[in-house]
């Protein structure tokens, strides 16, 4: 395992987070220091066609086996880490061993079992940690360390045939434009899987649908000692746009497995303008358009109260749900099944209160299941990441590369 663990702790410690408000791509320059390394380390084990696109985007190949004439399949992974919670000065934490305990953290933080019982499983095995001040980037820097190894394991083994196996790593996952700039006709591969998934033995075959709305009201500004009857403060009636949503029913706070919710994340402005972006989650992509409805009767009863008010609502789509479009090929799923059991695990068929690449890749065409990767608390200053099940998960891609090997294209 020491070279599993080794890549992922030089991954972590690069800063890459990406910028939800930037307007270039990558969001951040310095995703591309992940990217470069990346692109040099599939030139040293012995990918071909290595390329990295104007975009940041790695990709390389492992060639197929001679004789071999299975079809193509591709792993994906994401360089950038969450903007929720900084990823400056990354000091991973390994801890061997662990004895199953509450974990002290620095600034107070505590990584409690009561709280994350999947810390249980843990004892006497090596866990990796924050040390409490940043992002671990587990998500999904563990992903890209789990194809990296089992990607060196392929070329220099012959104990199986296998067809071409593409990789691909991404920009700006976290912010959903991951596969904004990936050529799919390129790649030419039947399926994909991102190893973008918590713990071990669980491939999720299905994700929220999701959609952005970006609130911006409008009001009238002047100085406050004249401002009886003239100003309309777009701060004030922000906030009573943001008390309006549902928080009893339809918030993340009060919701869990299929439910959807409403949530504003972010929100910036003064008396003349004020802006709310509300991210809008639900596993069926028609509920989206039930709370996009809901938004515009808020607007509509503030203009009522307020008619000098302007209130404008851009609905941007982000992703869908990947349940109907992992039916065009049956294989994919099927196989993580069976390469999960050949790995000895339980593949567990899950759900995903989230997105993947996987979500977008599946909707342009492209079947891609998500699988586990060790990961776990992502976007938080408690995450960490089990070294034994990113192990797991590099076994589960090389049953991959095997089982499809099987196949005839």
């Amino acid at each position: 395992m020491t070279s599993l663990l080794d890549r992922f702790l030089t991954y972590v410690k690069i800063d890459t987070q990406a910028d939800a408000h930037s307007t270039q791509y990558p969001s951040t320059e310095k995703q591309l220091t992940l990217c470069k390394l990346l692109k040099e380390e599939f030139e040293q084990v012995g990918l071909t066609d290595v390329q990295i696109n104007e975009y940041g985007i790695v990709t390389g190949t492992i060639p197929a086996t001679p004789g071999c004439a299975a079809p193509a399949i591709a792993f994906f992974a994401h360089v950038d880490t969450s903007p929720e919670f900084t990823s400056v000065n990354v000091q991973p934490q390994v801890r061997t061993n662990y004895d199953g305990k509450d974990i002290t953290l620095k600034e107070g933080r505590v990584l409690k079992v009561s709280e994350c019982p999947e810390l249980k499983g843990q004892t006497g095995k090596t866990i990796i940690t924050t040390d409490g001040t940043t992002l671990l980037g587990a998500d999904d820097k563990a992903g890209i360390a789990i194809v990296m190894t089992a990607a060196e394991r392929l070329l220099n083994s012959t104990d199986f045939p296998h067809g071409p196996v593409k990789v691909c790593f991404t920009c700006d996952e976290e912010i959903g434009h991951g596969t904004d700039h990936i050529d799919l006709a390129a790649l030419d591969c039947i399926c994909g899987y991102t190893l973008d998934g918590d713990g071990a033995g669980k491939i999720d075959t299905e994700t929220f649908s999701a959609d952005m709305a970006e609130v911006r009201i409008t009001g009238i500004n002047i100085h406050p000692s004249i401002g009886k009857g003239k100003m309309v403060n777009a701060i004030r009636y922000l906030s009573k746009f943001i008390s309006r949503l549902p928080r009893e029913s339809d918030a993340p706070e009060v919701t869990d497995e299929r439910q959807g919710f409403m949530h504003p994340y972010s929100m910036s402005g003064s008396v003349a303008e004020a802006v709310v972006e509300i991210i809008l989650r639900d596993f069926e992509t028609e509920q989206l358009k039930v709370y996009a409805e809901k938004l515009h009767e808020i607007a509509k009863e503030l203009k009522e109260e307020e008619p000098r008010l302007e209130i404008e609502i851009k609905i941007i789509e982000q992703y869908r749900n990947m349940r109907e479009g992992l039916k065009k090929e049956p294989r994919a799923l099927e196989k993580a099944i069976a390469a999960s059991r050949a790995a000895g695990q339980s593949a567990e068929l899950s759900i995903i209160r989230g997105g993947t690449d996987g979500s977008v890749l599946t909707e342009k065409g492209l079947p891609t299941p998500n699988l586990s990767s060790g990961q776990h608390i992502p976007h938080s200053p408690l995450e960490w990441a089990s070294l034994e099940e990113m192990e797991q998960a590099v076994d589960v891609v090389l049953q991959l590369a095997k089982l499809w090997g099987e196949e005839v294209n």
